[in-house]
């Protein structure tokens, strides 16, 4: 019974701090920070709105968004290994997979030689790095 009591009297402390704990995380899930510069912004509905859902529906934003939905899927799985070195990996992997289908919906549907080049470089550099990080993780899997 002191038990419970105890108990009961814990929680009816700790249940104001839980509250404002509680608020403080839904304020901020409500409007996530951005930082990006203004012009990235500029033709955002809603700072309150996740960006998949402020992308025009045309075909080469779809494109765009599709490698960032896969990306951040495959990144909360791969983060999700105990090994806190091997899930830093194992997320940086569809990270860089997510950039690599983004770059090439930029050489399908973009047009400026600058973005393109851009977009050619990070494909080149991304496959690269995709292929070191495979290389190591075999290796982990080994010892």
């Amino acid at each position: 019974m002191k038990t419970l009591t105890l108990s009961l009297m814990v929680a009816a402390l700790a249940f104001p701090a839980l509250a404002q704990d509680h608020a403080a995380h839904g304020a901020a899930a409500a409007a996530p920070a951005v930082d990006l510069p203004d012009i990235c912004l500029a033709d955002a509905a809603s700072a309150h709105m996740m960006p998949s859902m402020q992308m025009p529906g045309d075909e080469a934003h779809t494109a765009l968004m599709a490698g960032m939905d896969k990306m951040n899927a495959d990144m909360m799985v791969g983060g999700t290994a105990r090994d806190m070195d091997v899930a830093f990996v194992c997320s940086m992997i569809p990270h860089h997979r997510g950039a690599i289908d983004m770059a090439r919906a930029q050489l399908k549907y973009g047009d400026d030689p600058w973005a393109r080049t851009l977009a050619e470089t990070i494909i080149a550099a991304q496959e690269r790095e995709i292929a070191e990080m495979e290389a190591w993780l075999e290796k982990q899997a080994q010892l």
